[in-house]
């Protein structure tokens, strides 16, 4: 999943604390496959990952971007068929002189 921009409510500073802000989700993970029949049953489904990252972003305020990768790679972990989730995670309005700060997540079943 590329570029996957959606308001957060993220950050440790005062100014962050007073509404959301945008960030930049990518996702890439190492999969293992069903049978290798062409049902969607047999794969990591697209609609679900997207849903499960709105819904961590919708549960409130997280302080650190460290946290909210943490969360989105538990989440694609829970499928067993998910071997390594690699998340990257920007804020893309962190400061007038930087395009995006971030964090990039690398776990491994």
């Amino acid at each position: 999943m590329r570029d996957l921009v959606l308001p957060c409510s993220i950050g440790i500073h005062p100014h962050e604390q007073n509404g959301p802000q945008p960030v930049r989700i990518n996702l890439e993970l190492e999969v293992t496959r069903g049978d290798g029949s062409d049902a969607i049953v047999q794969v990591v489904s697209y609609d679900h990952l997207v849903d499960g990252v709105k819904s961590i972003i919708g549960a409130g305020h997280i302080n650190l971007a460290e946290t909210l990768a943490d969360r989105i790679a538990d989440m694609c972990l829970a499928d067993e068929r998910v071997v390594e989730a690699r998340v990257r995670l920007d804020k893309l309005e962190p400061f007038a002189e930087a395009d995006s700060v971030g964090v990039e997540m690398i776990r491994r079943r």
